[in-house]
């Protein structure tokens, strides 16, 4: 076990991973994306008044306005973001923070299952941004065009 590494039960696998472990970590960014972006689509449908009313204020979370243009800005721009990996360290944190602020305000008094409304879902979500948010773009990603990343 050299570094602290587990061995493989089937050794000759180690290559395939190597290969594959940049594309794995993409498809999860970009995966995560979409997701923001289908998930902010209700929103867009009932509007930033709505969203505030009906998510934001009902839910203890003032300025509710400001907090409901601020989620459709973030899951919209950053999720577009995340699936070309512009800007991921920004967005995903930002996303990841706003799982939070999501999971203590919204889904927390609900218990845990998603099903029931609970935190289920949005502590998976948060997790992967954050885990996004350490780790960057990727090789797969405008952020390494540029070549530069915060």
């Amino acid at each position: 076990m050299a570094n602290g590494e587990a061995k493989l039960v089937y050794p000759g696998l180690a290559t395939f991973y190597k290969q594959w472990s940049p594309v794995a970590y993409t498809i999860v960014r970009v995966v995560i994306g979409i997701v923001m972006i289908m998930h902010v689509s209700g929103k867009f449908k009932i509007g930033a008044g709505a969203v505030a009313a009906n998510i934001m204020a009902k839910n203890g979370v003032e300025p509710a306005m400001f907090f409901a243009y601020a989620a459709m800005f973030l899951e919209s721009v950053g999720g577009a973001c995340l699936i070309l990996g512009l800007f991921t360290r920004v967005f995903a944190a930002a996303l990841a923070i706003e799982m939070l602020i999501a999971l203590i305000f919204v889904h927390a008094p609900k218990g845990f299952a998603a099903g029931a409304g609970g935190y289920e879902y949005v502590l998976v979500l948060g997790v992967v941004l954050l885990a996004l948010a350490l780790r960057g773009g990727g090789p797969y990603s405008a952020d390494r065009l540029i070549g530069k990343e915060l």
